[in-house]
């Protein structure tokens, strides 16, 4: 096991150092002294799209010399940065927002460097999705961060078969076009769930869209989201904590679920496998929880 120290010193002599630089996601003003230092002292700007690298560079008066480097041609770019590395060049690497790696580009030169002895110095800042935590009001002691889910529907609800049985609220990313779709296989395949869509993070139109999914639901289908968005789903048991006194505001939820899935059938004329997942809904279960409570409940 290779151990490498450093100190984060820029100028310390010896082969070069790729810094991992955390740009702002959206708020110029959260942008480090550090990560700004670490810009205006670096020999080479390895950026996702310069395009954007050049807006931020320039409102901090920064002139550098720039390289794209992104998912398309990261195979054959990632080498050319580590010849300038071992050559002694000290380089940066940002995406276009936010921590480089984290849902960017960014992993194939990190451990390429890591391959040829080369130092990797992490310069933290934004991310979108610790934002979003932080100002979610959820309980995120524990968490599970799973990116972009796939675009493919078939995919994505298999993602999401994967997170049924987990206990720690669940951070996404993803599309504002697809939002809707992947909010209606969730609230299928986890269940009624307390959940938060975090837009536009640091930015103008930054929102909070708080409550369980089918609000969440019934929100972008009356207003399409626009932008960032971060998607954060608690957990079934976090329901009632949620709520509050929600338990006892609505009775259907004390009940025992046998009970209730006979009243579903009765006041929406629905046969029994349409009154479970419209139980198991409103007490955030998913369709194999609320199952298995059904067979313990049934002759209560």
């Amino acid at each position: 096991m290779a151990v490498v120290k450093t100190n984060g010193d820029l100028k310390a002599a010896g082969t070069g150092r790729l810094y991992v630089v955390a740009t702002p996601i959206g708020n110029l003003e959260d942008i480090t002294l550090r990560a700004l230092r670490v810009l205006k002292e670096a020999d080479l700007i390895a950026c996702e799209d310069t395009r954007q690298t050049i807006k931020l560079l320039s409102h901090f008066d920064i002139s550098k010399r720039l390289v794209s480097y992104h998912e398309h041609n990261e195979i054959t770019r990632a080498p050319e940065i580590v010849i300038e590395l071992e050559q002694g060049a000290k380089v940066a690497l940002v995406s276009d927002a936010g921590t480089p790696t984290i849902s960017d580009p960014g992993h194939r030169l990190v451990a390429l460097c890591l391959r040829h002895g080369i130092q990797v110095v992490p310069v933290p800042g934004a991310s979108a999705f610790v934002a979003a935590l932080a100002g979610s009001g959820m309980v995120i002691e524990e968490f599970v961060f799973v990116g972009f889910p796939p675009s493919r529907p078939t995919q994505r609800r298999k993602v999401l078969r994967t997170l049924a049985e987990e206990k720690r609220t669940i951070a996404l990313y993803e599309a504002p076009h697809r939002l809707l779709d992947t909010l209606e296989d969730a609230l299928e395949i986890l269940g009624n769930r307390p959940a938060v869509i975090a837009r536009e993070v640091t930015k103008v139109y930054e929102e909070f869209v708080r409550g369980h999914i089918e609000d969440l639901v019934a929100a972008v289908t009356k207003k399409p989201p626009r932008g960032e968005i971060t998607l954060l789903i608690g957990t079934a048991d976090g329901m009632a904590t949620h709520a509050g006194a929600g338990a006892a505001a609505n009775p259907a939820l004390t009940i025992p679920l046998a009970r209730r899935v006979d009243e579903i059938m009765q006041e929406r004329s629905v046969d029994r496998k349409g009154a479970l997942k419209q139980a198991a809904r409103e007490r955030g279960l998913t369709k194999r929880e609320a199952y298995k409570q059904l067979l313990i409940t049934r002759d209560e």
